[in-house]
């Protein structure tokens, strides 16, 4: 017997088709209508449909992640669903799918996919796309990675993904490891699995006890999300010669927590520094994070501005985590009401 795949689809390229009357791509195709276009993905398994949103990337906001959780919860909670897909726009794909892999606590596999050619183009990947998502969801092999995004043929995890190009089919990289594995034809082949997986306590979404029909089916409502977000955590970028007038704004307009976005090892402009000591010694977190593509955040420098000074005055060291997952993160432990010093210890766990 085929096993059963709940789609939830939010919009995104994958759904957009050109509009006459504006001259370019908007979302528009509904989840029946995409699948539909994609060859033989009805031998693969049985789709549940759902309709989540039509919306691009850009208008995906951390509130809307959360309700997506939400959904995706109630059908990860059933016993008739082996896993779960998500369409979602590319711009905020992988902000989404971080915040599920923080929040979601399931073996099954929740594989997060895009498109970054619209229905329009003759090379439209979307279907290619959903369907190696599919196959990836209901493989074995995917339980227990956490959350996915499953395009171009190559799984990355969640924690790692980056969209790197602006236009590239390719654009979604794990910029330090690679991808956990690929999608070759009907096989899928997982070449590592990662050693550390992170769920915020008080931040999950709860499952309940398993059933065997999902909950809108049952007429019942589905799981509750244990969990508030703080909206406001601000990103902050420094560029050379930059100073903290952007730092003191943030702090006088109520932020309640900051990510900067430093140099190189996350060091910062001298001019920056009693802003960031302002805001530390009011008790808002701020975590440093790089602007560069790979490596990680840490206090090798000793000079002025640099990590080992930072983390002396009080500030987080990001590791490896770009600045807006950075954001994702500390909404998620703000409002599971960590303390300063267990957010230290999740973003600085080595």
């Amino acid at each position: 017997m085929k096993p059963q795949i709940a789609i939830l689809f939010t919009g995104g390229t994958i759904s957009m088709r050109v509009d006459p009357k504006t001259g370019g791509p908007v979302p528009a195709l509904s989840g029946e209508e995409i699948i539909a276009r994609v060859e033989g993905l009805n031998e693969i398994a049985n789709i549940d449909v759902i309709n989540f949103a039509l919306l691009p990337g850009p208008h995906m906001t951390p509130p809307k992640m959360l309700e997506l959780a939400h959904q995706a919860a109630a059908q990860l909670a059933s016993d008739r669903i082996a896993g779960v897909v998500v369409t979602h726009g590319t711009d905020t794909l992988e902000e989404t799918a971080y915040l599920h892999d923080l929040v979601l606590d399931s073996e099954k596999p929740v594989v997060f996919v895009g498109a970054m050619r619209n229905s329009s183009e003759l090379s439209w990947d979307g279907p290619a796309n959903l369907r190696a998502a599919v196959r990836v969801a209901v493989d074995p092999s995917a339980r227990g990675l956490g959350v996915l995004i499953v395009m171009g043929d190559q799984i990355i995890a969640a924690a790692e993904a980056t969209k790197t190009h602006t236009e590239a089919v390719d654009t979604f990289q794990s910029r330090d490891f690679g991808p956990l594995g690929i999608v070759d034809k009907d096989r899928i082949i997982v070449t590592r699995r990662p050693l550390r997986r992170e769920h915020i306590a008080g931040a999950k979404v709860e499952l309940p006890a398993a059933t065997s029909k999902p909950h809108q089916e049952m007429g019942g409502s589905p799981p509750q999300i244990s969990v508030e977000l703080e909206q406001r955590v601000e990103i902050i970028k420094l560029a050379a010669g930059s100073d903290g007038r952007f730092i003191n704004f943030a702090i006088d307009d109520g932020a309640k927590a900051l990510v900067i976005e430093g140099l190189g090892r996350g060091n910062v402009p001298v001019a920056a520094l009693p802003a960031i000591q302002r805001a530390i010694t009011a008790g808002i977190p701020v975590v440093v994070t790089s602007r560069c593509p790979r490596g990680r955040v840490l206090d090798t420098y000793a000079y002025e501005g640099a990590g080992r000074q930072l983390k002396r005055m009080g500030a987080i060291l990001g590791g490896m985590i770009p600045s807006h997952k950075a954001r994702i993160k500390l909404m998620l432990l703000l409002g599971a009401g960590y303390s300063a010093e267990q957010i230290r210890a999740s973003f600085e766990p080595y």
